[in-house]
């Protein structure tokens, strides 16, 4: 199956020669959930970030279908297809949850998105009744519902998320990634950042690990859990190229 997302050999950094990723290949196909794990320091937020325009790309090449993403500055990539939810600072705390829906597509209505992005919040119970609430007063975890909806109400092709579990319940993690999951399943292609592994592993399709910036295992959930490397790598050992 052909990717919505592909990314092939990723360099990328904040300073010049001084890369942070290097050399990462990435496929999201329509439908596909597809998280980036790794240790701390991995480059898998560095990863997201230089997709979604928001990090300098020394080499390597990011499409969206047809469309060269590389070289064009953020808000492009969004006009493109591409909606990216940042760990922290995702919503706009003075706005109520309407209005920050209402945010979600500057360029037009987007109706099919606003119309999806408000069935995901109905299904919550965490966001129930909270329409008229102003983001900064809700939870964190109700916060990250509402980043993911905003991002919805674009129509994005894929959804790019960074770490969007970090900091939240056990039950909010279950809730946020069952999400996610179903939106996959409806055909929008997700990629993911987790640290949390073995909740990603419950959703995921494919899984990439990273490890000082370079891929080094990658696999579904199934493989990746029988492979010894992987556990070496979290429990302490290394793995081997």
């Amino acid at each position: 199956m052909s990717a919505v997302l592909e990314v092939t050999g990723l360099v990328a950094g904040y300073e010049p020669g001084n890369p942070i990723v290097r050399g990462a290949s990435v496929r999201v196909p329509p439908g596909a959930l597809v998280t980036l794990i790794g240790p701390n320091g991995a480059g898998k937020s560095t990863c997201v970030r230089a997709i979604a325009g928001l990090v300098p790309i020394a080499a390597g090449q990011v499409s969206l279908g047809d469309v060269d993403l590389t070289a064009l500055p953020a808000y492009r990539r969004v006009e493109a297809g591409l909606a990216f939810v940042p760990q922290s600072e995702n919503v706009f705390a003075s706005l109520s949850v309407a209005e920050n829906l209402a945010l979600g597509a500057p360029r037009g209505s987007r109706a099919p998105g606003r119309a999806r992005a408000e069935a995901l919040l109905a299904t919550l119970p965490e966001m129930a009744g909270l329409w008229s609430r102003p983001a900064g007063t809700l939870s964190g975890g109700q916060r990250q519902l509402l980043a993911v909806a905003r991002a919805l109400v674009a129509a994005p092709r894929v959804l790019v998320l960074d770490e969007p579990t970090a900091g939240l319940s056990p039950r909010v993690v279950t809730l946020l990634l069952r999400a996610l999951r179903q939106l996959a399943d409806e055909g929008l292609a997700v990629l993911l950042v987790e640290q949390n592994v073995r909740a990603a592993f419950t959703v995921s399709d494919q899984v990439l690990v990273l490890v000082q910036g370079a891929p080094v295992l990658t696999g579904t959930p199934a493989a990746l859990a029988a492979d010894p490397q992987l556990t070496a790598l979290y429990l302490g050992g290394g793995v081997t190229a």
